[in-house]
């Protein structure tokens, strides 16, 4: 019996390293993924948090640079990948990511992406890992504090 599990956990242990350094795997075909940085995205990059203290409590509040506060109230186009903010397949209000879930930043050490919150004009989207493209106003949020992004884009279509 002990022979039996040692020879399980010996081919178990071969079997995992070997799927673990992708000596099985073919990652020819798989493409990385779509870069989405362009000035509109570098501009809301910039967004930067003022830092006060009220109490024994700090107080997160977001900083627009002037760059970006060009684009407030003007219609912008926004490539990226759809980040679910609920459960299910379509969504009308989501997040606008740089980079696709599967390679979330923030699970690393390179800080969280920029992102937007998406707010469709009318019907939803369906969700997608490949990337899409959205056209609507440019918001900023004037109470970020209460659970919603600092900046928005609202009555927004995906453009095809």
């Amino acid at each position: 019996m002990k022979k039996l599990i040692l020879l399980f956990t010996l081919t178990f242990s071969y079997a995992l390293s070997n799927a673990q350094i992708g000596s099985n795997l073919n990652f020819s075909n798989t493409p990385d993924h779509t870069p989405m940085m362009n000035s509109t995205w570098e501009a809301i990059d910039k967004m930067m948090y003022k830092v006060t203290t009220e109490g024994n409590k700090k107080v997160y509040t977001p900083h627009y640079p002037a760059e970006l506060k060009k684009l407030e109230n003007k219609i912008v186009q926004l490539p990226g990948y759809l980040v679910p903010l609920n459960s299910g397949r379509n969504h009308s209000t989501f997040m606008l990511s740089v980079l696709p879930v599967a390679q979330c930043q923030f699970c690393g050490t390179n800080g969280i992406p920029p992102m937007v919150e998406i707010f469709l004009k009318k019907g939803t989207i369906k969700f997608t890992e490949e990337p899409i493209k959205i056209k609507g106003k440019m918001v900023f949020n004037p109470q970020p504090l209460k659970g919603n992004s600092e900046i928005q884009i609202v009555d927004a279509e995906v453009i095809k």
